[in-house]
């Protein structure tokens, strides 16, 4: 499933895939795997996005 609630909370911050990687010290790929849904991230790295893009992990990754 995409994660479009993270691509959408990371456009508002008016942040590249890339320059989110940079933040939370993954690749771009993985950054933009996750938007696409084709990757499951590590809760370590949920925490990380949530972090750098100020959402909780409900806003981002829970239903």
């Amino acid at each position: 499933m995409k994660n479009l609630r993270m691509k959408s909370a990371r456009a508002a911050k008016d942040l590249s895939q890339q320059a989110l990687a940079e933040l939370v010290g993954v690749s771009r790929q993985t950054i933009n795997s996750i938007e696409k849904g084709d990757y499951n991230p590590t809760i370590k790295l949920c925490l990380a996005i949530c972090k750098a893009l100020d959402k909780t992990l409900d806003e981002l990754f829970w239903e």
